[in-house]
């Protein structure tokens, strides 16, 4: 019987797109990159289209400009389901409220929160701020009152609201039934091991 040898993917890798988002994450121009590693600036375009593959030398040269470890071109994507069953209980301090975090324990750019909030549930008599530049509440079904140290504002299902993760809020279900909300943190407030 004779070996199989292995073939090679049909399928390219592509590097291009985190070359081009690490360099933009910077704010240089093609320019300032080809020139920081004497590429021309059609070659970098053609790299970051994945029209042309630079050689592993070339490849080395432009992530240390970038300062991007050569090894996470070739990652894989992270994907991770969290069931809402398995989702890890919390406590944010709130009454009434049963909270659970569905994004994965180790996430540390974006935290996303789901409540089921009792009738007359809320965050506390006092007013508070969570440790993230943006939270963003979303209220999937029944009514929820944010109030600031100035304004209160009333959401319905579907309602979306954004502010800063650092203005003075609180909440309350204003509604005669359960209201379910989704708390969306940027960055994470907090993250642990799996």
């Amino acid at each position: 019987m004779r070996p199989v040898h292995p073939t090679p993917s049909e399928d390219r890798v592509r590097v291009g797109a985190r070359l081009r988002a690490s360099r933009q994450a910077q704010r240089l121009t093609i320019e300032q990159l080809a020139s920081a590693t004497n590429l021309t600036k059609g070659f970098i375009s053609r790299v970051e289209r994945d029209e042309t593959s630079p050689s592993v030398a070339t490849l080395v040269t432009i992530c240390q400009v970038l300062s991007l470890p050569i090894g996470s071109l070739f990652e894989g994507a992270e994907t991770e389901v969290v069931k809402l069953a398995d989702a890890p209980l919390i406590n944010m301090g709130g009454r009434g409220a049963v909270e659970r975090m569905i994004t994965p324990r180790g996430q540390s750019h974006v935290q996303v929160l789901r409540s089921t909030l009792q009738p007359g549930a809320d965050g506390g008599d006092e007013l508070y701020t969570i440790n993230c530049d943006v939270e963003v509440v979303h209220v999937i079904n029944g009514k929820v009152d944010v109030r600031f140290s100035d304004k209160t504002v009333s959401l319905s299902a579907g309602d979306t609201l954004t502010f800063s993760g650092h203005e003075l809020h609180s909440w309350r279900n204003m509604g005669p039934s359960i209201a379910e909300v989704l708390w969306t943190l940027v960055p994470a407030a907090w993250s642990g091991t799996v």
